[in-house]
This record gives structure tokens, C-alpha cells and sequence, in this order.
């Protein structure tokens, strides 16, 4: 697990800084088409895929809260998602979404946690960035393409750190402290990268 974490960043380096398309730029034309695209976005953007791995580590400090605190960084999202769509204005967008990957990084590197509502509150105004910055592929699409698409979106978010938090419970290694560390390592060196291309563009 921690080779696999620690090869990630060669991985920043193959990918294009904005591979956000899963469709290959082109816009959904049905529901299937919108909700594979939703699936597929949070996975092939490395940024935000790597900002999820964070965000269900980090999760991993509040328990009690954890099928929760995954709901309401999706349902931020979906939100930034229909503000793009409705061409309401988020400044910053993908560089703020870099931030967001760094700033949880950070977490996981401190190993402290979080109380859980100051978490919450985190997660929500990530969640918006990165749901913005999602909505781009998907604006001018018709009505089923984009309810696919959003549910879609919203299932691969909450499955992905819902399903990281609790496979790590489940499969811990002897030093959790560690990997997490290591982790937060590894989403840093992306999210810097990610930050550094948005600047120099």
C-alpha cells in the first residue's frame, strides 16, 4: 500500500493537467452517457481523486461520523456542480480545488484531528470547489444526460471516501499513523503540482 501511495506522483506526471473529461471533451447526449461521465470524472482527475483519499483518511478521526461526513462533502459538491450550470460564478475554481487537495494533505501530515463540525465545514466548501469545477463538462447538456451525470457524480464521490475510510478500518496495517502520513505525502506532492500548473497557466 505505501509503494502504491508513493508512486502516485508519477503518475501527475503522465496525466494532463486538465484530463477532467471523461467523455472526451464531448458533452453527454443521454442518461448513460451523463452517468458515466459522473462516474468517471472524480477518477480520472488525479487531483480530485487524490483529494478523496484524503478526505477518507481523514475521516477515519470521527467515527461516530463516518457515513456522514463523506454525504456532506457529496452533497456540497453536487451543489457547486448546479451553481456552474445555473452560470452562477465560483471564483478560483481549479486552482482553489488544488488548494483544497493541499490544505488536506496538510491534515493528514498535522495527525491531529479536527473537530468534527470545523471537518464538516471543510468538506462543504471543498465540496462546492470541487463540484464547480465538475459542472464544466456538463453545462448545455439536456435533462437526462445531466441527472445522470449528477448522480453519478454524487455515487462515486460517497462510495470512493466512504469506502476508503471504512477499507482502511477494515484492512489496517500495524502502523495506520504511518500511511496515513505517507498518504498525506503523496496528495501534497499532487496537489502542489496542480496548484503550480493553475499559476503558471
Amino acid at each position: 500500500m505505501t509503494r502504491l501511495l508513493l508512486a502516485l506522483p508519477l503518475l501527475l506526471a503522465a496525466l494532463p493537467a486538465q484530463a477532467h473529461h471523461a467523455m472526451d471533451g464531448k458533452l453527454p447526449y443521454s442518461f448513460a452517457t451523463g452517468l458515466l461521465s459522473g462516474l468517471g470524472h472524480p477518477v480520472i482527475g488525479l487531483d480530485h481523486l487524490a483529494f478523496l483519499i484524503a478526505a477518507g483518511l481523514l475521516c477515519l478521526a470521527h467515527r461516530r461520523w463516518l457515513l456522514a461526513l463523506p454525504l456532506a462533502f457529496m452533497l456540497a459538491s453536487l451543489a457547486g456542480t448546479l451553481l456552474h450550470i445555473g452560470e452562477y460564478d465560483l471564483p478560483g475554481g481549479e486552482a482553489l480545488v488544488a488548494l483544497s487537495v493541499i490544505v488536506f494533505a496538510a491534515l493528514l501530515l498535522w495527525g491531529r484531528a479536527l473537530p468534527a463540525a470545523l471537518f464538516a465545514l471543510l468538506l462543504g466548501v471543498a465540496g462546492l470547489f470541487h463540484g464547480y469545477a465538475f459542472g464544466e463538462s456538463i453545462v448545455g447538456a439536456e435533462a437526462a444526460p445531466l441527472s445522470g451525470y449528477l448522480i453519478g457524480l454524487g455515487l462515486i464521490q460517497y462510495a470512493l471516501t466512504a469506502g476508503i475510510a471504512l477499507g482502511f478500518l477494515r484492512l489496517a496495517p500495524a502502523r495506520p499513523l504511518l500511511l496515513q502520513r505517507a498518504a498525506g505525502l503523496v496528495a501534497g506532492i499532487v496537489g502542489l503540482g496542480f496548484f503550480a500548473s493553475q499559476m503558471a497557466g
